[in-house]
């Protein structure tokens, strides 16, 4: 197996914002000699804010979770290598379902959200996740989070022309349909099964998901034998890509790769 800096990257995006969440990230691990690709989810390769125009998009109002992970395990299987694979939110828990497969030499979750079976019944996590849900609104029409939501969900505690910056720049509609799913065996994991190495972060400002429930995952996998491991970030929300703060995210990500045998 080659070493770490010569493998590719597979950045996965999680619901609610654009795939270009992740350019500064690929930029950071290209320099570090990485080859990386951030591929979009299914109808969502326009722009953002093509894609809030847009809303109610019928095509994003299908993606399903089992659909979703089966695209990117398509995208995964055409690499002569195993990737290393990085996703934020479902993106994590995307990462944490293709390992599952067998498919990436080393994982990321970043903020993840949870596979099935793993809850919590604080506060901010079902105020955040309410809307998403789009109980009693057509499941045929797309979910597209509003600047007051933003603030609460995703970006809490920023300034508030930089929580509106971020929002234009990356908010687009969501799959109700793809949220629910997250808590169906289209989300299930065997905990015990051996997986590729995994690390699991978390911040202890995020509203969506809190760290509480990325820890609780991480416990999980306890008796799997196999490499886990978990870092709670101090002041970060459920934007920590985008935060002041993702370099230093990025750096102990690098160096978890690094030490990797």
């Amino acid at each position: 197996m080659g070493k770490p800096h010569q493998k590719t990257i597979v950045f996965i995006t999680g619901a609610f914002v654009h795939h270009s969440c992740w350019n500064e990230w690929k930029t950071y691990f290209e320099s570090n000699g990485y080859h990386t690709i951030a591929p979009p989810w299914p109808h969502k390769s326009a722009s953002a804010e093509s894609l809030r125009n847009s809303h109610p998009n019928k095509d994003i109002a299908g993606n399903r979770l089992a659909a979703l992970t089966d695209y990117y395990d398509k995208i995964v299987r055409q690499f002569p290598e195993k990737p290393i694979l990085i996703g934020h939110s479902i993106g994590g828990l995307m990462v944490q379902l293709l390992l599952q497969r067998g498919l990436g030499v080393a994982g990321v979750a970043i903020h993840s959200v949870p596979p099935q079976g793993i809850m919590t019944f604080k506060f901010s996590f079902l105020k955040a996740g309410w809307g998403p849900l789009g109980f009693f609104t057509s499941v045929r029409n797309s979910f597209l989070m509003s600047f007051k939501q933003w603030k609460y969900a995703f970006s809490n505690g920023m300034d508030c022309d930089v929580q509106k910056e971020a929002y234009y720049q990356f908010a687009i509609p969501e799959s109700k349909l793809i949220v629910r799913d997250t808590i169906t065996k289209a989300a299930k994991v065997n905990f015990e099964n051996p997986h590729a190495p995994l690390l699991l972060t978390s911040g202890s400002d995020d509203n969506t998901i809190p760290a509480s429930l990325n820890y609780s995952n991480y416990q999980k996998y306890k008796n799997s034998n196999s490499i886990t491991d978990y870092k709670e970030f101090k002041g970060r929300n459920h934007f920590v890509l985008g935060q002041p703060t993702w370099k230093e995210d990025a750096d102990y990500i690098l160096d978890w790769l690094s030490k990797l045998p």
